[in-house]
């Protein structure tokens, strides 16, 4: 082996830029990470705190307290920050009774929010607007057969 063979290789400038791209590259990438990981942690934070609300705000307006109350984001729309949220009238199993549910909207005022409407469901049945009567307020209107 010759001596040119065994030294180390000189970086030149091309390596540099090379070193500079990939650096700013995971630079870049890691501050995209941090904002989503940032982002759904609040975004996280506010769906407990309103989950949080919406119990408050079915036992408030229903009187009972009552603990296995079903919530439900995708009925009225994932984005629309409206929930559904359903619970026997008496006690009993969850759904052996009948349901009341009441559609809910708005911000968290004073650890509740704003019953919009709803309607009842008979005792064992899914919530399909084929099974709902009873519908009352502005949350429940177009959402009952007719």
């Amino acid at each position: 082996m010759s001596a040119a063979e065994t030294a180390p290789a000189r970086e030149g400038p091309s390596t540099r830029r090379l070193w500079l791209l990939e650096t700013a590259v995971l630079a870049i990438v890691g501050v995209v990470l941090a904002v989503a990981t940032v982002n759904d942690l609040g975004r996280a934070v506010d769906i407990n705190h309103r989950i949080g609300a919406d119990l408050n705000t079915w036992r408030h307006y229903t009187h009972h307290d009552y603990v296995n109350i079903s919530t439900d984001e995708k009925t009225l729309g994932e984005d629309s920050g409206r929930d559904l949220l359903c619970g026997n009238t008496s006690p009993g199993a969850p759904g052996s009774q009948t349901q009341i549910c009441l559609t809910i909207d708005g911000p968290v005022v004073k650890g509740q929010r704003t019953v919009y409407g709803g309607w009842y469901l008979p005792p064992y049945h899914r919530d399909e607007p084929a099974y709902r009567y009873g519908c009352f307020g502005s949350g429940g209107r177009g959402r009952c057969p007719r």
